[in-house]
């Protein structure tokens, strides 16, 4: 698997909420978690500078889930693994916590979970294309618009 860190949780969340529960909580049985930032979800506010006064104005909220946790399995084995995702879903951001520290640091079953973010990064690219192509085609060339044939005296 070849993709960063950083958009793991990006290319994970294209699959479904419930696959992904299933998917930690099957490969994380025996083991014990401890919640160092328990699964939870609230809002965030974005704040911004205005351009002219550069005074912070908040443009409103969004909703945001985290979590944090460590992973013990038999033995002196622990690691941890963190999620923070645009959702009201903390049982989202535990899945992708718990799924972050296995593939991290490469724990049984981390090959399953690779296999889900090479898929949802397929799924990302081609949604990545269809933006792309949809931005392209409402494309406006502003500099054709004062080249006409037409004189504009004639009005």
């Amino acid at each position: 698997m070849h993709i960063p860190r950083k958009d793991w949780l990006r290319v994970l969340t294209a699959h479904p909420v419930a696959a992904l529960a299933e998917l930690s909580g099957r490969l994380a049985a025996g083991w014990t978690l401890t919640y160092l930032a328990l699964p939870q979800a609230g809002l965030g506010l974005l704040k911004l500078r205005d351009g002219a006064f550069h005074e912070p104005y908040y443009l409103g909220e969004f909703p945001i889930a985290c979590c944090r946790v460590r992973v013990q399995l038999p033995g002196d084995v622990a690691v941890e693994g963190a999620a923070q995702v645009m959702a009201d879903a903390p049982a989202l951001a535990q899945a992708l916590a718990v799924l972050d520290a296995i593939l991290a640091a490469r724990l049984p079953g981390w090959q399953e979970v690779a296999a889900l973010a090479n898929e949802g990064a397929s799924k990302r690219a081609e949604e990545d294309r269809r933006r792309r192509a949809m931005l392209a085609g409402t494309r406006v060339d502003f500099a054709l618009l004062g080249a006409t044939e037409e004189d504009e005296d004639e009005y």
